[in-house]
């Protein structure tokens, strides 16, 4: 991940973006804020399999209209957290890894055994950057912090599935 200085720092945090750009603050722990963004995706997805008892269906529903709202108000909100810190891509914006973390467990069963499976892809996918995630860091501010992540999720999603064929 880069968090190369783009500018100064501003006093003024625009509550909203920094809330969802920080996916209400699980990407301000420490260490590893990604990581602790994907965990907060996997158990808000356990959560909701626990209380709501979705049919499978239910649930890729769910996560779809989950992964439009982290993207439709990702992007925006990952651009103002970036130019308000003054870094290109801050580790606390971790709005991009619930999106490719929600990504990664569509289609798959509600248990313990898959979410860990999508947690450790996604991740491993996420920190890798196999090509051409990478290149997609290179597109505009919140356009690059998020998409990068979406498609190291297409990834995960990928072999996710794959292995759901097979086990």
């Amino acid at each position: 991940m880069s968090e190369s200085i783009v500018g100064p720092a501003s006093k003024h945090k625009t509550l909203w973006a920094w809330t969802f750009a920080t996916f209400f603050g699980a990407g301000l722990g420490k260490p590893g804020p990604g990581t602790w963004g994907s965990v907060a995706a996997v158990l808000l997805w356990a959560l909701f399999g626990l209380l709501g008892h979705p049919s499978p269906h239910a649930l890729f529903i769910a996560l779809l209209a989950g992964i439009a709202l982290t993207l439709i108000f990702g992007i925006p909100a990952a651009t103002l957290a970036a130019r308000e810190s003054g870094r290109k891509d801050p580790g606390f914006v971790v709005i991009d890894e619930v999106a490719g973390q929600w990504i990664t467990l569509l289609g798959s069963p509600l248990d313990w055994r898959h979410g860990l499976l999508a947690l450790i892809l996604f991740r491993l996918f996420d920190i890798t950057k196999p090509f051409p995630v990478r290149r997609l860091e290179r597109l505009p501010e919140g356009w690059g912090i998020v998409l990068d992540d979406v498609a190291a999720g297409l990834y995960a999603l990928g072999i996710a599935s794959l292995v759901r064929i097979w086990f």
